[in-house]
């Protein structure tokens, strides 16, 4: 067998020993490690290069060895780059034998100062795209590769190809799910963090903080779309920004819709992505490197819009903008839900001022008529008719009607407002049902009912606002009374569970259907039954116990049964636990 074939069968051995070895693995960093030092055994080089495209597709060294199966350092990578864009043009493998004196490549710098001699080149190519290129030299000597060692170089940089190929795939399919998984995890906290206020300007701040901190921008805005309240022009009001430029003496800034990325924006409904932003570009008004401007979608339309700024052309990646895109869906829920709490809070705060001043402007002739009233009941005037005084007790009730009605309104107004005051101590439960017993036994014995008070002994204080609480129990006993018919019985129990005293109003009255149970504590509401119609009512008295007990810490609740009789629980703290809570 002569020489060369020999040697032919010795390269086939070695391809096949050094590809064997491929495929192994799927850890990049192990297969550009392994097809480096491959290359170096088969061809025998000095040194050897692999680089890779990246992601903007640039050649960029990944691995680059000696014949001692050492990494080279950056200072020692003096290579032809030339020989290597030669073979990226041509597709094809490389080979010289001095590039000193190779008219392709000796007017070049690099071969000149680097004094360059045998070299070998050949692409990376797999599914049909190039991936970067082999590199292997000699700088010492001529004539050390041939074309048997070209041959052998393309043939294994094809299947060195798919290795590293599949491994890039791999790492990048990993680093998108630790992505995704990390992404989840991210929004689990900024949903936490959107929905826990429904401070508008807390939200936008939010949402940007967000967007900014985990992207490559420098600063941005976010804005919403909101009608001139003397014209029907619309504008972009940019209600948070962050960053370098500040706000236009401190004020919002106003975009106009023909702004030329708004509009675009809002005829797209897609992100705009924009390099070396102009002035009349730049959604804040400052220039920059990158900006992306994504739209805030609600119901289908556009309502705002997250933009970001940076310095850096290479910033603000399209993962970046899919995750403000992402980003801008959960901030719009938390926007929609803050506007409306706006909206419900204005209406609120409306009718808490219309009431005040309703009330307020109610008292004063309401006083006179009850003073004059009394006189002419009091024969100030001189005597009357015993018509003339049935119609002034008439008076005389609706007044007190009227004056009770007042007094729920202003009760619920300052409840719901913030604006009524508690006077917390700690008492006795016991006396509070004792002084309740004592201020409606009158009335109840006049009905011929019987008010029973069940007590535990040896009930632990409360912490509330006596007056507060007896106001409560008086209401719930009223109710029992006026909806007991004579001769019923109605039960006052007091007991302590964990925590608090529990207090039940038990009567066998006409109780209350199914249908309305559930619409018990809304305010105004009355029943149908002519039995609930024929008693004085206008329907604020449950509503008003509810907001009591529950703003003092306690609960209500009640079961009941049409025509059996109803019972009504609430619960007031104890104190030792209010104490233990401060």
């Amino acid at each position: 067998m002569n020489e060369s074939k020999v040697n032919e069968q010795a390269r086939l051995a070695a391809l096949y020993e050094v590809s064997s070895r491929l495929g192994q693995s799927l850890d990049l960093t192990e297969v550009l490690n392994q097809v480096m030092d491959a290359i170096i055994q088969l061809t025998g080089a000095e040194r050897g290069f692999l680089m890779l495209y990246d992601e903007l597709n640039k050649l960029q060294t990944m691995a680059a060895r000696n014949v001692d199966q050492k990494t080279i350092d950056g200072r020692s990578m003096k290579i032809s780059r030339t020989v290597i864009d030669r073979a990226m043009s041509t597709r094809q493998g490389i080979l010289t034998n001095n590039a000193q004196e190779d008219d392709r490549f000796a007017g070049q710098q690099s071969v000149v100062g680097y004094q360059l001699r045998s070299i070998m080149c050949a692409p990376l190519r797999a599914r049909g795209e190039m991936l970067g290129a082999v590199y292997v030299d000699n700088r010492l000597f001529n004539s050390v590769f041939d074309d048997a060692d070209l041959k052998l170089l393309v043939t294994f940089a094809n299947q060195a190809a798919i290795a590293l190929d599949n491994a890039r795939l791999f790492t990048q399919t990993n680093q998108t799910l630790a992505r995704r998984v990390n992404e989840l995890s991210i929004f689990q906290r900024i949903d936490r963090q959107l929905n826990k206020s429904l401070d508008l300007d807390k939200v936008l701040n939010s949402a940007l903080d967000w967007a900014i901190s985990l992207t490559e921008a420098d600063g941005g805005s976010i804005g919403l779309l909101e009608t001139m309240e003397d014209s029907e022009e619309r504008f972009l009001r940019l209600l948070v920004h962050k960053g370098a430029t500040p706000r236009q003496n401190g004020k919002p800034i106003l975009v106009p819709l023909h702004h030329p990325v708004l509009a675009q924006v809002l005829a797209e409904e897609q992100p705009v992505f924009t390099r070396q932003v102009s002035l009349e570009q730049a959604i804040d008004g400052s220039p920059a490197a990158a900006q992306v401007a994504v739209p805030i979608m609600r119901d289908g339309a556009i309502s705002g819009l997250i933009s970001l700024e940076s310095h850096l052309e290479t910033a603000i990646t399209d993962e970046d903008i899919a995750f403000v895109q992402r980003l801008a869906d959960r901030a719009a829920v938390a926007i929609k839900n803050a506007r409306l709490y706006e909206k419900i809070h204005a209406v609120n705060q409306a009718k808490s001022e219309f009431i005040s001043v309703v009330t307020h402007e109610l008292r004063l002739p309401m006083t006179a008529i009850k003073g004059y009233n009394d006189l002419l009941i009091g024969g100030l005037t001189g005597p009357l008719t015993e018509q003339q005084q049935q119609f002034l007790q008439i008076v005389r009730r609706n007044i007190n009607r009227m004056q009770d009605l007042i007094s729920d309104l202003s009760d619920i107004n300052r409840i719901e407002s913030g604006r009524m005051k508690f006077e917390y101590a700690a008492f006795d439960i016991r006396d509070t049902v004792n002084d309740v017993r004592d201020s409606l036994q009158e009335v109840i014995a006049g009905k011929q009912q019987t008010l029973t008070i069940e007590m535990e002994q040896g009930i632990a204080e409360v912490y509330a606002d006596p007056k507060r609480i007896g106001q409560a129990l008086t209401n719930l006993v009223s109710n029992a009374y006026k909806y007991t018919p004579e001769g019923g019985e109605i039960t006052v129990r007091v007991k302590e569970v964990p925590g608090f005293a529990q207090l039940s109003v038990v009567d066998n009255g006409i109780g209350i259907s199914e249908e309305n149970q559930a619409k018990l504590f809304t305010q105004f509401f009355r029943a149908e039954d002519h039995a609930v119609r024929e008693q004085a009512g206008w329907g604020l008295g449950l509503s008003i116990v509810k907001k009591m007990v529950e703003a003092q810490g306690g609960e209500i609740g009640f079961e009941s049964e049409l025509n059996r009789g109803s019972a009504f629980t609430f619960t007031v703290p104890l104190v030792t636990i209010k104490r233990n809570n401060k």
